[in-house]
């Protein structure tokens, strides 16, 4: 069986959350004997055709030149190409470029679509936009042989909003045991003395509102907010919070070192609130991190009750104060750890995938 992975800016992850579960899942299934193909941008890092078994496919992507508009010139080259791959299933990550292209897709392979969150939500979209990205989802819905969601909630609300069915597979995350202090040496830091949130810088992400929050608090202790912040809201919040205090790391990628600095951390700001599931809460969660999530049904659905959830500045702020003591609530930890053996487990994911994409093939 033969599989194309289209929607990530490619593998191994230089970006973001559809970019590590794409690594995760293409390399597990290759290993399992399927033969997976993943499309990359043309100028990712990794230039290589291969990695780990699972082959690249690179497509010229303008958005280096023009923008976030130019990931739909890259999802068109994509599709384009893949009417030459004589793919089985095409299993496209995430929806914005659905109701424009789908038109152009090959009708021989079965089309997955994975829902991710409610992008139409996201409020650093102006209103025509999140009309669009409303469309874009009403089309995906449409036009796909199946949804996945990752979430049990985005699974509740296709069924709510849409009367359609999908099936619920979450992402994994690995627990992490090598925990090495010495590694913190190159950020200056001690354990348990500093705050953490890594994300990209977008307002939906919460951003402002932590390092607001952060400061309200008068702690002294600092915070690594890390991330690439190249863009105008990040570099908006550079300039405007920057100091020994607020700490702009850039985007760090090696998966260890975000580990150790979760590992070590006092508390794990995550903000994110678009919907789905967050590959980068799971692996807070597998890194024994104290977490502290923007309160939606999202994180929620993923934590439970076993972390802090704030709303604004003033709700960090108090929960900052309320963590003066150096002591990990260890029931917290162990629960979400428990979750993660029991539901967000990459070997389960993985083998989820390859039963349902193998039975596909055999229709």
């Amino acid at each position: 069986m033969k599989l194309g992975i289209l929607g990530c800016r490619g593998i191994p992850n230089h970006y973001g959350g559809f970019e590590q579960f794409a690594e995760y899942l293409s390399k597990g299934l290759a290993e399992r004997g399927m033969d997976v193909w993943v499309y990359n941008s043309h100028n990712h890092p990794y230039q290589n055709s291969e990695w780990n078994g699972v082959q690249i496919i690179h497509c010229y992507d303008p958005e280096f030149k023009i923008g976030s508009a130019g990931q739909f010139i890259y999802d068109f080259n994509c599709i384009i190409d893949s009417h030459k791959r004589n793919f089985d299933v095409i299993y496209q990550l995430g929806n914005t470029s659905s109701s424009l292209w789908y038109h152009f897709l090959p009708r021989k392979p079965y089309k997955i679509c994975n829902m991710d969150g409610l992008e139409w939500m996201r409020s650093k979209y102006s209103s025509k936009i999140r009309k669009f990205l409303k469309y874009a989802e009403r089309t995906a819905v449409r036009t796909n042989d199946l949804l996945i969601a990752d979430s049990e909630a985005i699974q509740v609300y296709l069924q709510k909003t849409y009367q359609k069915t999908s099936v619920f597979i979450p992402y994994g995350a690995t627990l992490f045991k090598e925990q090495d202090v010495t590694k913190l040496a190159s950020f200056n830091l001690q354990p348990n003395t500093y705050f953490i949130l890594i994300a990209r810088f977008q307002p939906d992400n919460h951003i402002e509102e932590i390092i607001k929050g952060v400061l309200l608090s008068k702690t002294q202790l600092p915070i690594l907010v890390i991330g690439n912040y190249q863009n105008s809201h990040g570099k908006y919040l550079f300039d405007t919070y920057h100091s020994d205090q607020i700490r702009f790391t850039g985007g760090i990628y090696n998966i260890d070192t975000l580990n150790q600095l979760r590992y070590f951390s006092k508390l794990y700001f995550h903000g994110h609130s678009s919907g789905g599931t967050n590959p980068s809460l799971l692996e807070a969660m597998a890194s024994s991190a104290m977490i502290c999530a923007h309160d939606n049904p999202f994180n929620r659905d993923v934590l439970q009750e076993n972390g802090f959830f704030f709303n604004d500045e003033n709700h960090i702020a108090e929960i900052i104060l309320q963590q003066k003591n150096n002591i990990k609530n260890s029931v917290w930890i162990n629960s979400n750890i428990e979750r993660l053996h029991n539901i967000y487990n990459w070997e389960k994911v993985i083998n989820t995938y390859f039963k349902l994409f193998n039975n596909i093939s055999l229709k």
